[in-house]
């Protein structure tokens, strides 16, 4: 378990994310993480906590954060599941497909109306229908649907056009920019914009207030001010519905279910990770600098580990992540991939802000 510094201080760590082929050690990944807790206080971080990078499907919980807030999506009548599909990555299985369409039907449009833009499903069923059939293929797979159906309804409802609600300029993505920001607590012109895989805004912030927005998710509960209201709900949807969340083969699903909902997890393209720890008031993000997924599990487990918060029991069940194996073209087992964290000197837990 890993000792927090005194107060003022924060426990530097170094990550090790090894490639082993048996013996061999073949290459290796540069990880960076920051632990916040809800003050904006580093509890822990590597070399460069403050690294700058893209928050990409982290984001989700946040971007539908002032659907939720304003009311709009109780006006549509949405349960927690159709919540969690909107804060999804999702595999685009038969069951999330069915999912999205189901709340495009509710606001009276169709598919077309995703910018989301066509790709293949990972989940297998799914991945074998459209592989037969290319008339098949629809922005339903794409794992943002959920998150574009939601963004499509929050416009219905705000009374703003449909039309380019994916663009910068459009008032719903200038609505998110000011809430993501918030989140993060860093000042709107602070944030870098990009365009992300799906067509919508994505941003730019440091991992320290990745990890703060996550520490406030975690903590918000469901007796505090229509913010914390709204955050606990994602939250607990997203906890609720983990593999609506994600699907078979994503490591945030595996994560919420072997830990029993005690964490909330949500990944991100290019190597990220994002966790919020409810009972501790804790937020994690982790970020490998390659953009490898590959490293992002082990890195994860073992940084959860080393604070404390797996069991023995969890440890195990998460193990085929935490240590995976590495195959080659026969399927034969020839080496493993290990993190391993030590740790160093302790530096400021200054907020940064």
């Amino acid at each position: 378990m890993a000792v927090i510094g005194t107060a003022g201080q924060a426990m530097r760590m170094h990550f090790d994310v090894e490639v082993w082929r048996g013996s061999i050690p073949e290459s290796r990944h540069r990880v960076q993480a920051a632990v916040v807790d809800v003050s904006g206080a580093l509890v822990a971080g590597s070399e460069t906590p403050d690294l700058v990078t893209s928050f990409r499907s982290s984001a989700k919980p946040f971007q539908l954060l002032p659907f939720v807030e304003s009311g709009h999506a109780d006006r549509w009548e949405f349960g927690d599941e159709q919540l969690a599909v909107m804060a999804a990555s999702h595999t685009g299985s038969a069951h999330h497909v069915a999912l999205v369409r189901g709340i495009l039907a509710r606001i009276g449009m169709g598919e077309t109306a995703l910018v989301c833009g066509y790709h293949d499903p990972l989940d297998p069923e799914s991945l074998a229908r459209v592989q037969c059939d290319a008339a098949a293929h629809s922005p339903l797979y794409n794992n943002c649907s959920g998150k574009h159906a939601g963004m499509l309804a929050h416009a219905l409802a705000a009374g703003w056009p449909t039309e380019g609600y994916e663009l910068e300029a459009h008032p719903l993505q200038q609505r998110i920019l000011g809430v993501v920001a918030e989140m993060c607590d860093v000042a709107p012109k602070d944030v870098l914009l990009g365009v992300d895989g799906c067509s919508v805004c994505v941003f730019g912030v440091p991992l320290r207030s990745m990890a703060l927005a996550y520490a406030r998710f975690a903590a918000a509960g469901p007796d505090g001010d229509a913010r914390e209201r709204a955050l606990d709900r994602i939250r607990r949807a997203m906890m609720r519905y983990p593999r609506t969340t994600g699907g078979a083969r994503r490591f945030s699903t595996q994560l919420m279910e072997v830990t029993g909902g005690t964490v909330v997890a949500k990944g991100g393209a290019e190597g990220l990770e994002c966790i919020g720890v409810p009972s501790r008031g804790l937020g994690i993000a982790i970020k490998c600098e390659d953009g490898r997924t590959r490293a992002v599990a082990p890195a994860a487990i073992a940084l959860l580990d080393h604070l404390g918060l797996l069991t023995p029991e969890q440890r195990r069940g998460l193990e085929s992540w935490g240590r995976p194996v590495v195959r080659n073209a026969a399927g034969l087992a020839i080496g493993e991939i290990r993190a391993t964290i030590r740790e160093d000197v302790h530096m400021s837990s200054g907020t940064g802000h």
